[in-house]
């Protein structure tokens, strides 16, 4: 029996999916079908590298009963990459964010052997430079995909798994996937769930 932990942020947790729930409840009802397999959906709005780092050790360990195999998923970092006009700083710097995801590997890989990180996803800047609920903070392409090609080197110097989704969306009418410019909608969501769900079956994680 395998046990999977997501961990990350508010599109993690499903927010403005107002049909199915967000991703990952799609893929606890899913997985839950047709494999037995319990989802953990791990996600809280705002959480950034840092906050992933000091919960997902004890938040994993709780959920995996002993002889049981956790999968570990991690979908973090677009918190990460915003700029804080006030400060005229990103939130988190590339060097102290490219720390975290490698101590976030290592923790995890005590754990478990199957570890998967999500890559992030664009944004339509024109509504999220600044973004109208805080317009100290703005997120612009530019700066995900830099923090997006930090997870991703990464995890091929690792050897850890990493599914792709900024470049696939990116290379068509993503917006038309987006809620309110950073925050996928249901088929957002959706296009997300079958994603992650085609890649774990493919490559034989469950």
């Amino acid at each position: 029996m395998s046990t999977i932990c997501i961990f990350g942020d508010s599109i993690v947790w499903g927010a403005v999916d107002y049909e199915g729930g967000g991703w990952v409840t799609r893929l606890f009802i899913r997985l839950g079908k047709d494999f037995e397999i319990d989802v953990y959906n791990l996600g809280v709005s705002g959480d950034k590298t840092l906050n992933i780092l000091e919960r997902f050790e004890f938040e994993t360990k709780t959920r995996i009963e002993e002889g049981e195999e956790a999968i570990l998923i991690f979908a973090i970092g677009i918190n990460d990459s915003y700029f804080v006009h006030s400060e005229n700083a990103f939130m988190t710097p590339s060097e102290e964010f490219k720390t975290n995801i490698q101590k976030l590997i290592d923790r995890a890989q005590k754990i478990s052997a199957k570890i998967i990180f999500i890559g992030l996803t664009p944004v339509d800047e024109s509504k999220t430079t600044p973004i109208p609920w805080n317009t100290d903070k703005s997120y612009k392409n530019e700066n995900i995909k830099k923090y997006n090609e930090i997870i991703k080197s990464i995890c091929k110097e690792k050897s850890i798994h990493f599914i792709e989704i900024f470049d696939k969306w990116i290379d068509f009418d993503y917006q038309d996937l987006l809620e309110d410019g950073l925050h996928p909608n249901s088929e957002g969501h959706k296009k997300i769930f079958e994603t992650v769900k085609d890649f774990l079956i493919q490559n034989k994680i469950i």
